[in-house]
C-alpha cells in the first residue's frame, strides 16, 4: 500500500519561505506543518504532500444516472468513491460529513489504483467515479486510478465543482472520460458568500472542457430558494450555457434540502425545478433534467429534432431506450449527443456498498 503522505504536484516555494499550492485558485501558502483549505494537501518539510492518497471514505456501486450523467452509457453501473476534504466551503453542502471532515480515521478503506480498477472489472462496472467530495483535491490519486482503469478498459468519471488552475485542469481532465460539473449559481456574489470561492474559474473549466477536450460533460445546478433561483439568474445561466457551450450540453436542476449551515432555508419546491427547466428550454437548451424529485418529463431524454422520447426513466431505472445503432433517433434520424452503447444497461436503482482489498 502506498504511503498516505504522497508527494504532491502543483506547488512552488515563495520568497518568504512558504510553499504555495498551485492546484486551485485558493493559492494556499503554507508554513511547516500547515494544511491547505482543503485540509488534505499539507506541507511536510520542504515539499507538499497529499495526505489521502490510497485512502477512501468508502466504495459503492451506483447507477451512472446518480452522478448525474444521463448521456454517458445510460443504465450502466459505476464504482464510486471519494476521500475527505474539499477546496470549497459550501454552506449548503449535501455531503458535508465527508467533504468537511478533518477526521482522517474516517478513511478506513484503503486501495491501490490497480485494486480499484480490478474491482471495477470484477463487478462489471463500465466506469469508476471520483465523487462524494471533489476529486481535484486528490488529483494525483485520481489520475493514477484513471491510468489503471484505462489499462483495464474502464472509463473514468469526475464529479467536481471545477475549481482549479489551468495546469492542473489540463493534467486532470486528460485522464477523465466524463464529468459532471457543479455550476452552483451564476453570480460571483453567491460563490463568494456561500462557497468561499469565485465563479470565473468554474466558467473557465466549462469552456475548456467544451472547446479543448473530448471529455463528455454535463452540468448540475442545485437550486436554493431565494439564493440562485430567480428567473433573471436562471435565464442568464442558461443563455451563457447555450452561447458558450452549446445547446446539446445536458443541464440538471436539482432540489436543495436543508443541511449543514443552511438548515433554516426551506427545501426546493418541485415547481421551482419545472420553472427552471422551462426557462432553459426557452433559451434553447435541448436536454434539461430535474433531480431529487420524481418528474417523468424531467427524467426523460427527448430527440432534439422531433421531440420523440428516446430514453424514458423512472428515477434511475431505464424503462425505454429508443436509439438506433448509431445513437440516432429511430423516427427522424437526428443524432443524440453523448456516449451510448447499442443497448442500455440494466443496473437499475440499486446502490451497493462494496469492499476492496488494498
Amino acid at each position: 500500500m502506498q504511503d498516505a503522505h504522497y508527494p504532491a504536484r502543483y506547488w512552488h516555494r515563495i520568497d518568504d519561505g512558504r510553499l504555495q499550492c498551485d492546484l486551485c485558485p485558493r493559492d494556499c501558502k503554507l508554513h511547516e506543518g500547515q494544511r491547505g483549505a482543503c485540509f488534505v494537501r499539507a506541507r511536510q518539510g520542504d515539499q507538499m504532500v497529499l495526505t489521502t492518497y490510497g485512502r477512501s471514505s468508502g466504495f459503492c456501486i451506483d447507477p451512472i444516472e446518480k452522478k448525474p450523467l444521463n448521456h454517458f452509457y445510460p443504465g450502466s453501473s459505476v464504482l464510486s468513491f471519494g476521500t475527505a476534504g474539499c477546496n470549497l466551503a459550501c454552506k449548503f453542502c449535501q455531503n458535508w460529513d465527508i467533504s468537511k471532515s478533518r477526521d482522517m480515521d474516517r478513511l478506513m478503506d484503503q486501495a491501490t489504483p490497480d485494486a480499484i480498477a480490478d474491482a471495477a472489472r470484477q463487478y462489471g462496472c463500465k466506469s469508476v467515479a471520483f465523487t462524494y467530495n471533489d476529486p481535484v483535491i486528490f488529483a494525483e490519486y485520481a489520475m493514477d486510478v484513471a491510468d489503471a482503469c484505462h489499462a483495464h478498459g474502464i472509463q473514468t468519471v469526475a464529479v467536481t465543482a471545477g475549481y482549479l488552475h489551468a495546469p492542473a485542469r489540463r493534467d486532470f481532465f486528460a485522464k477523465i472520460d466524463a464529468a459532471n460539473v457543479d455550476l452552483k449559481a451564476f453570480s460571483d456574489d453567491f460563490y463568494f458568500k456561500l462557497t468561499g470561492s469565485h465563479l470565473q474559474p468554474v466558467l473557465d473549466t466549462l469552456v475548456y472542457l467544451r472547446h479543448e477536450t473530448g471529455v463528455w460533460f454535463e452540468i448540475t445546478t442545485l437550486l436554493i430558494p431565494g439564493h440562485n433561483d430567480s428567473d433573471a439568474e436562471l435565464t442568464a445561466l442558461c443563455r451563457w450555457v447555450h452561447q458558450r457551450l452549446g445547446a446539446e450540453v445536458p443541464l440538471h436542476f436539482s432540489a436543495f434540502h436543508p443541511d449543514h449551515r443552511m438548515r433554516d432555508v426551506p427545501a426546493t419546491p418541485p415547481a421551482t425545478l419545472v420553472r427552471a427547466r422551462n426557462i432553459a428550454r426557452k433559451e434553447g437548451l435541448q436536454h434539461v433534467y430535474t433531480g431529487n424529485v420524481h418528474n417523468a418529463e424531467g427524467d426523460t431524454t427527448f430527440c432534439p429534432h422531433c421531440a420523440a422520447p428516446l430514453i424514458v426513466r423512472d428515477w434511475y431505472l431505464i424503462k425505454e431506450y429508443r436509439l438506433d445503432a448509431a445513437a440516432c433517433c429511430p423516427d427522424c434520424g437526428a443524432p443524440l449527443a453523448g456516449r451510448f452503447d447499442a443497448q442500455a444497461g440494466h443496473f437499475g436503482r440499486r446502490r451497493i456498498p462494496v469492499s476492496i482489498a488494498a
